[in-house]
């Protein structure tokens, strides 16, 4: 069996490798001098809702009550 070596990772370090990755390259309808200025946990929610559905075999779709009878 291999062992397998989970590193964790504080928001703080989580918060500034996305903030260079982001002004390298911004999101649509950004600058790089606005994620600069973005607080952590404002760039930690968008990262969040930019990524919120990139899983696609996630099924969960209509869990939050939408619901064609």
């Amino acid at each position: 069996m291999e062992a397998i070596t989970i590193k964790r990772v504080t928001e703080a370090e989580l918060a500034k490798e996305l903030r260079e990755q982001y002004i390298n390259n911004p999101p649509e309808g950004m600058t790089s001098d606005e994620v600069r200025d973005m607080s952590d946990d404002d760039l930690l929610d968008m990262d969040y809702f930019l990524h919120e559905f990139d899983d696609l075999d996630d099924d969960d779709f209509g869990e939050e009550g939408f619901y064609i009878l």
